[in-house]
């Protein structure tokens, strides 16, 4: 049985967020996962932890340890794998962020097919809209959709989402629907992000500023509202693509093109890629990067 060193212990403190979670993932005592964290930072004569009942967070030296600990680990395990001639071969553990209901319909597939082709590989799919920090959360990939804010990550593209506006039956009944850009000035809008509703939009040549007094994160939650004749949203094909199929969803300005949406996979810069990361990326292209997600 290979013994789990301090060092490793304090990575998994680190990325679990808790000395709890970090026994439950390691299958140890947390009483004695504190006491191996105490002993580490007792031999570097320096605080790692902050402590608290519910959550422990790296101190500021604690973060810049795990940094580098984290990136002497990941090179050590790629020059094992370099040495045994597996280092194409995805291992380990593979976690990846993504939006929500994107997660779900698309990111899914291509983890469940990756755990079924690498028996050494074990996978975790962290749903949520936020840029995550992705070192000290331990995530390996986030998939993200949009415009990108300057960043040291590495990226890749994807894709693109295509975007439509669609409404209700039941709300262009109440409100009218709309044939100019110019109209939509006068209907209301659900939006995704809080940030959306004070930002100028083009549609076409044209822009302009929507409002609405909805927001949430969810794609599949705006749906819903959407349904339930609360406003408009400007959204991803994909994902109302069923609902005005059947009828139950118009697209409004069906003759005007709303700017789709670019997919990017980020991870963090490193001199080596694992295995895992490459072979994820590159099945998210071979699967969806051909055309477009709609």
């Amino acid at each position: 049985m290979i013994e789990i060193t301090n060092e490793q212990i304090f990575l998994t403190v680190v990325e679990a967020g808790s000395f709890k979670g970090a026994a439950e993932s390691l299958a140890m005592d947390p009483s004695l996962i504190s006491r191996r964290v105490a002993s580490l930072e007792k031999r570097l004569n320096v605080k790692l932890m902050e402590r608290s009942t519910k959550q422990s967070t790296p101190t500021e030296q604690g973060q810049r340890y795990y940094q580098g600990l984290k990136t002497l680990f990941e090179e050590k395990q790629v020059l094992e794998s370099i040495v045994c001639g597996s280092a194409n071969v995805p291992t380990g553990h593979l976690k990846v962020a993504a939006p929500h209901d994107f997660g779900v319909e698309f990111v899914m597939q291509v983890l469940e097919c990756m755990a079924d082709h690498y028996p050494k590989l074990t996978v975790e799919l962290v749903l949520g809209s936020q840029y995550e920090n992705l070192q000290t959360q331990g995530i390996d990939v986030a998939v993200r959709i949009g415009e990108l804010p300057d960043s040291s990550l590495i990226c890749r593209r994807i894709g693109n989402v295509p975007r439509v506006l669609v409404a209700s039956k039941g709300y262009i009944a109440r409100y009218g629907e709309p044939t100019t850009v110019a109209q939509l000035d006068n209907h209301h809008f659900i939006f995704y992000a809080k940030s959306h509703m004070n930002e100028p939009i083009k549609i076409g040549n044209q822009s302009i500023v929507l409002k609405g007094k909805f927001v949430a994160n969810s794609v599949s939650a705006i749906r819903q509202m959407v349904m339930n004749d609360q406003g408009m949203h400007i959204g991803p094909i994909w994902a109302f693509k069923k609902e005005i199929m059947q009828g139950n969803l118009v697209k409004v300005l069906p003759q005007e093109r709303f700017t789709s949406s670019p997919l990017h996979a980020l991870y963090v810069s490193r001199a080596y890629v694992p295995a895992k990361v490459r072979v994820f990326i590159d099945a998210l292209i071979e699967k969806y990067g051909s055309g477009e997600f709609d």
